[in-house]
């Protein structure tokens, strides 16, 4: 019977397009491979790479001049790397990253059937290409799961001690979950995300929206509440399943977490102490441009990642604000001109402890 549910689970996990968005051929003067109907680019390569289960997967490999970190990324359900390569592109240019994608066993013009362990060999193939081939290293690596995607994607990291960060694109608790709210975790289920996200240790960010009819919301918020290490996550109010990749605030937010991770790791920690990114999501002062209880996971979750919008009726609070936005900007100027000694620091705090009160100030008044 187990076995019955699991080929069950199976069929309703994987919907390859059918025909595939685009054929693979050899172009007749250089030989390499295209992806048609794209036309060549310089900067892209397209490969097969065999796998350990006897199938031959398609990928593709953009690179940056000015990147030092390379996206690894598992795309989502009833997409293939046709209907990714755009975005590909894109994502590359505008975070400044290489990136690979592939396509899953029985995906696109990959060989082979889709199945859970299928996807986990592929993206060990597509790993060891990164190390291999281009000669990437570990902790240079962010990996990054999208729905499905997120199932290889938390197979892998935890086996990786050096990685540099996950990303999370409306992942999935399980695939059992995903049909059903069931509390517990069945041996016949597949891609046990739930059970698998604790052990990686590297920084997690996580994006969902709001209104995704395919994979709740909840699944990414409990996967939060998961991490070992905790970055802000983004809830995109109203968006779906298929349509984050629209909203001004994902690129940014990506940025914004690529940016902080491409630091050191003694850099990290020391951001992490004093802005609190990754334990204590959403208390960065990065993130402090409205009410504090918004930050609060037990209370209600924020309506917008735009949060200026909300000043819009609020004219005088926004002046006010504003004027305190304006003493940060000097408070940072400041920290920048002074030395590391205790006394300069513990002035800087000071002041900073002071604007913060004025702000939960604003905070009371408004919300009185």
């Amino acid at each position: 019977m187990g076995g019955v549910t699991s080929s069950m689970a199976a069929k309703f996990a994987f919907f390859p397009p059918n025909p595939p968005s685009y054929k693979l051929i050899t172009d007749d003067l250089t030989g390499l491979l295209l992806l048609s109907p794209f036309p060549h680019r310089e900067n892209v390569e397209i490969l097969k790479l065999p796998t350990r289960k006897g199938t031959e997967i398609v990928a593709m490999y953009v690179r940056h001049p000015m990147a030092s970190s390379t996206l690894l990324y598992s795309h989502g359900n009833a997409a293939d790397l046709g209907q990714m390569y755009e975005l590909f592109i894109e994502l590359s240019i505008h975070l400044r990253v290489n990136l690979m994608g592939y396509d899953y066993s029985g995906y696109g013009q990959s060989t082979g059937k889709p199945s859970e362990q299928h996807t986990y060999a592929d993206i060990e193939a597509a790993y060891k290409c990164l190390e291999e081939s281009y000669g990437t290293k570990q902790e240079d690596i962010i990996l990054y799961g999208q729905s499905v995607g997120s199932g290889p994607t938390l197979d892998l990291a935890p086996r990786l001690h050096q990685l540099r960060a996950v990303v999370l694109h409306s992942p999935i608790l399980s695939g059992l979950r995903v049909m059903y709210p069931v509390k517990r975790t069945y041996w016949f289920d597949i891609y046990k995300n739930i059970d698998k996200i604790p052990l990686v240790n590297c920084p997690v960010l996580i994006i969902h929206g709001t209104s995704d009819e395919v994979v709740d919301c909840s699944h990414g918020r409990q996967l939060w509440e998961l991490c070992k290490e905790k970055y802000e996550p983004l809830w995109l109010k109203g968006g779906n399943h298929c349509d984050l990749e629209h909203y001004p605030e994902y690129i940014r937010h990506l940025k914004k977490f690529i940016s902080t991770v491409e630091k050191s790791p003694s850099q990290r920690y020391s951001s992490r102490r004093s802005t609190d990114h990754f334990e204590q999501a959403r208390k960065s002062t990065d993130f402090f441009e409205v009410s504090r209880k918004s930050t609060d996971r037990r209370e209600k979750p924020r309506q917008s990642t735009d949060r200026p919008e909300k000043l819009k009726t609020h004219p005088n609070t926004a002046d006010k604000l504003e004027k305190i936005r304006m003493s940060f900007d000097q408070l940072e100027r400041s920290r920048r001109s002074v030395d590391c000694h205790e006394k300069s620091r513990k002035s800087i705090d000071h002041q900073l402890e002071r604007a913060r009160k004025s702000v939960d100030r604003l905070d009371r008044i408004r919300n009185g």
